[in-house]
């Protein structure tokens, strides 16, 4: 039998796996986009500024492969291709637009303490960077 710790890390793991796929940036703005429904690679672009080609292929991808997104490929030429939140990508709208909210609501206050903190060190260290995401499949 093993013990209770090692069920707590096996948690801990699967728990920020799946956190590492919905609390990314480029995975909030998808799914806040195919909440308004089906949407073309094309459009999901227009719409999510400054994600590239590539980026959003990945996150596609991989929202597919949690069971978040379907893709549907239409016979047509040139291929038409959707994608569309499942049950459980619509269930994830909840707390990914809660957070969405929240960002707007508070990035001020976030702005004003990056600012102090980068002020109040300026000799002894050097501000952090940028607060950025990458997710673990982007390698």
């Amino acid at each position: 039998m093993k013990p209770a710790l090692h069920h707590e890390s096996e948690d801990c793991r699967a728990v920020s796996d799946i956190l590492g796929r919905v609390g990314d940036k480029w995975t909030v703005l998808v799914v806040g986009y195919l909440s308004a429904g089906p949407m073309r690679f094309s459009e999901l672009k227009r719409g999510i500024g400054g994600i590239s080609q590539k980026m959003l292929t990945i996150t596609l991808r991989g929202l597919e492969r949690d069971g978040f997104v379907t893709r549907t490929v239409f016979p047509s030429i040139p291929p038409r291709v959707d994608y569309e939140l499942t049950d459980l990508g619509r269930e994830l709208r909840v707390p990914v637009n809660a957070l969405g909210e929240w960002a707007r609501v508070n990035i001020a206050r976030v702005k004003e303490a990056r600012a102090r903190f980068d002020s109040a060190l300026p000799n002894q260290v050097a501000p952090l960077p940028p607060a950025t995401s990458r997710h673990p499949t982007a390698r």
